[in-house]
């Protein structure tokens, strides 16, 4: 009685710890990477079949391989771009969310496949050639994407925590105006030339910049850095000791500095994270109104 009492609850263990790795497994290998052997079986076969089976030397999109290649590229394209849409309705099952992203990623790569070689592999200054750049700058970014997601939500995270554990980005910006505050406070007794410089730092928005400055999180331009430095050099010559008010003031700019790039880095990796999609997306139209132009160019104009 015993042991056929324990037998269920063995089961039961087994069925919720499989049920918990399901959960936690990644559209890149959901249902055992399901999306990615059927498009590489289905890579395979449209290569063979565009080797040996006989057709014409010339227009080989014009042919009946070309054109089968030409529909189910298209066919493809269009219904990738639902993915958008798909991802308003999340619902469990074999057409999950994450089966859903799975079979975008995965199919996707197959549409270069198709792509090429419904082209033929002729390439020129045409709207056929810049149809097929676009695809390809298409599937790119959506890779960067891939490998975005993939890491970048990892160094994010890892950006957050320090010795005295986990910060978000609003306690970031609040643990900033505070050192603003109390740096202020502080430097109300500083003569004009070292209060200037304290002043600067201030006053400098912690969000301005470039756009190239928030990409990269390079700041020549920061004017607490420039503010600690010239500090520094002040008290060098003055032969100041680290007991004054200035090197109060520098230590409290100096905590300041390391707060800044902090969450310089935190909206750096938001900004990777977020900026491959200001490529794909609209790069997606641009690649259906080509599709689009090549389409009514074949049918019409040849």
């Amino acid at each position: 009685m015993a042991s056929t009492a324990k037998k269920p609850a063995l089961g039961k263990k087994t069925g919720s710890s499989r049920k918990r790795q399901n959960t936690h497994e990644g559209f890149l290998t959901h249902n055992r990477m399901y999306w990615a052997k059927l498009s590489g079986a289905l890579a395979l076969v449209l290569t063979l079949l565009y080797i040996f089976v006989p057709l014409p030397g010339t227009h080989f999109g014009s042919s009946w391989l070309g054109y089968t290649l030409g529909t189910i590229g298209a066919l493809l394209i269009l219904w990738l771009t639902m993915l958008g849409m798909r991802k308003r309705a999340i619902t469990p099952g074999r057409w999950s969310l994450k089966a859903w992203t799975s079979a975008h990623v995965y199919l996707g790569l197959l549409v270069t496949v198709v792509g090429t070689l419904h082209s033929g592999f002729e390439f020129g200054w045409n709207v056929h050639t810049l149809a097929w750049a676009l695809m390809l700058l298409v599937v790119g970014s959506g890779m960067f994407g891939i490998y975005a997601y993939a890491t970048l939500p990892r160094a994010l995270s890892a950006n957050r925590y320090d010795e005295e554990g986990a910060i978000t980005e609003k306690q970031m910006i609040e643990a900033l105006r505070s050192l603003d505050r109390q740096i202020h406070d502080a430097a109300q007794p500083l003569d004009a030339q070292a209060a200037v410089l304290v002043g600067q730092s201030l006053d400098q928005d912690p969000f301005g910049g470039t756009i190239w400055n928030r990409v990269t999180g390079n700041y020549p331009n920061c004017a607490t850095r420039h503010a600690i430095n010239e500090l520094r050099a002040l008290r060098a010559s003055r032969q100041r000791t680290k007991d004054d008010l200035l090197g109060k003031i520098e230590a409290q700019l100096t905590r300041k500095e390391s707060m800044l790039e902090r969450l310089r880095q935190h909206l750096k990796l938001k900004s990777w994270l977020q900026a491959w999609l200001y490529v794909h997306v609209p790069v997606t139209f641009a690649l259906i109104a080509a599709l689009s132009a090549h389409i009514v160019s074949v049918f019409f104009y040849w």
